[in-house]
């Protein structure tokens, strides 16, 4: 009677457990696409698209809407996102966007903290509030060709969290840890192969 009263116990903590929400995601539901991936590791691989047209000077249009992911193309976006890229007047624009190297830190900025966020509810890590800044250094001497000894893109880029919460510091340093898993993170600080072609 006391084991079974035992196993109870244990399995009402259990299911509470995967019934927990912790910074917006459901346990159940890490457990279950971990689960997933781990008995079929295909479901992992996703393919990302954009669209994008010239519209003017230094201002075009990006289209994000479809996917491929779970070994299926994704249907729920029923509407595209819609991004206007831009450049400052000091830089040839007329401000009808962000530019390109902006949506990066941008990117970067998002990719970071829900890979932290993603983490810290797999590791039962509550927070309550992420807030970062981030700022990235570009000489546009090399993207206007004159000299050539300068990169094109970002030299450096600083990233800065705040982080508030019932936390020890082992726990945030731990949070910051879990940034360095960022796909965004990975593509800025590694090189990534690009193929780029011409429609015929």
């Amino acid at each position: 009677m006391q084991i079974e009263k035992y196993y109870k116990s244990i399995n009402i903590k259990i299911m509470e457990t995967l019934q927990k929400t912790v910074n917006g995601f459901k346990s159940q539901d890490i457990m279950d696409t971990v689960g997933a991936i781990q008995s079929n590791p295909e479901i992992a691989k996703f393919k990302f698209r954009a669209r994008n047209k010239w519209i003017s000077g230094g201002h075009n249009r990006s289209t994000i809407q479809g996917f491929y992911g779970g070994c299926t193309e994704d249907e729920t976006r029923k509407i595209p996102f819609v991004f206007d890229n831009s450049e400052p007047p000091i830089l040839l624009g007329n401000n009808e966007g962000a530019n390109p190297v902006e949506f990066i830190l941008h990117g970067l900025a998002g990719c970071m903290t829900t890979t932290m966020m993603l983490h810290a509810a797999a590791n039962g890590i509550s927070v309550d509030s992420v807030e970062s800044s981030l700022e990235g250094d570009l000489d546009v001497q090399g993207f206007l060709g004159l000299d050539e000894t300068v990169r094109n893109g970002y030299q450096n880029i600083r990233v800065n969290f705040k982080i508030e919460g019932d936390l020890t510091e082992e726990e945030r340093q731990k949070l910051i840890s879990f940034t360095l898993k960022s796909p965004v993170f990975d593509i800025v600080t590694n090189k990534v192969s690009v193929a780029i072609s011409l429609q015929s």
